[in-house]
């Protein structure tokens, strides 16, 4: 059980399925256009089509964003614990990065944020729900943000929309200097296709897609996008299920004293100890028992931390099962893993 990668655990609609077996040579031998799939996904968003730019998975957009704005001598900031590709694409423009650690209980800090911005600054990150703590950051925090640097590109990353419900798309409107991710690698089951979209002001989309290469999303990911987007009742059941399931967890982890911050995403993050050791013990532990959970103990602020992705009801049962146990065999008493 594969519940370490944040992946969507059953799979792509039955629709998409469907349209792989119908994809022919003559399809994979012609370059892929992109253009009447972002027309498609445009309508579906309800946004111009000249604010959107389909790319190869989010990381392909938050490289497109660290090459368009930042160059050597920039600054980038980021709030830790985050995904780990800003720094790396960031950090290869020659541009120096600049953590802010998040506040208490893995809150959202605007201020300090607001606070370390700079004339040097010329891109801030923020994942939203985050990963790997499920946080929301507060539209309200991204507005005050975007207005106190209106020459910065603000990137709001909601890879895990799907799951909270909370989008930053409709005031993005207006503020020409942010940016709306979003991803089908989670919700979607589409993964191993590579496809995402960034949605921002239309002449800053321009400069982006000037570096884009007109290929930069392959054929089959084209062709399937569009019945993912069909089946929304796919989607819907999913999600749901998930929804319960993340119920479940943190239930299961509060009878029990386990710390955990409440997740607004398919994940949850919990304390299981207070080193590396320790969450590297229970990490190997729930492995043994065929499920594989990830090891976060390495993130600023989670000494001890493992994450847990969801699944639906079956795969989460099996979960807590296996958890129990780990927990009893690693003599991990209520509350002992401190908060």
């Amino acid at each position: 059980m594969r519940f370490d990668f944040n992946e969507n655990t059953v799979g792509a609609s039955p629709r998409v399925l469907a349209r792989l077996g119908k994809i022919t040579a003559e399809d994979l031998a012609r370059y892929p256009e992109r253009q009447p799939i972002e027309a498609i996904l445009a309508k579906y968003l309800t946004v111009p089509e000249s604010d959107l730019l389909l790319t190869n998975g989010v990381d392909e957009g938050i490289h497109l964003l660290c090459q368009t704005y930042l160059e050597h001598g920039d600054e980038a900031l980021i709030v830790v614990p985050t995904y780990s590709m800003y720094r790396i694409y960031m950090s290869a423009t020659g541009a120096e990065v600049i953590s802010i650690p998040a506040g208490n209980g893995f809150t959202f800090p605007a201020g300090a944020v607001r606070e370390r911005i700079t004339n040097r600054t010329r891109l801030i990150a923020i994942a939203n729900p985050n990963n790997p703590t499920g946080r929301l950051a507060p539209a309200e925090d991204i507005i005050q943000i975007a207005r106190s640097a209106p020459e910065t590109a603000i990137l709001v990353d909601e890879a895990y929309f799907e799951f909270c419900g909370t989008t930053f798309l409709p005031s993005r409107r207006n503020h020409r200097n942010v940016f709306v991710a979003r991803t089908f690698s989670k919700a979607y089951g589409l993964a191993g296709l590579r496809i995402g979209v960034l949605i921002g002001d239309p002449d800053q989309m321009l400069s982006l897609r000037r570096i884009c290469s007109p290929y930069n999303v392959n054929a089959i990911a084209l062709a399937c996008l569009p019945e993912a987007l069909a089946d929304q009742s796919y989607i819907e059941r999913y999600v749901d299920e998930i929804l319960q399931s993340r119920a479940r967890l943190e239930n299961t982890l509060q009878s029990r004293s386990i710390p955990f911050w409440p997740s607004q995403a398919n994940f949850v993050l919990a304390r299981v100890g207070s080193t590396k050791s320790d969450s590297h013990a229970f990490v190997e532990q729930m492995r043994r028992r065929g499920i594989h959970v990830r090891d976060r103990s390495s993130d600023q602020g989670c000494e001890g931390c493992v994450r847990f992705t969801l699944g639906p009801e079956v795969q989460t049962t099996r979960l807590l099962i296996a958890l129990d146990e780990v927990l009893e065999e690693l003599a991990i008493p209520n509350g002992a893993a401190g908060s």
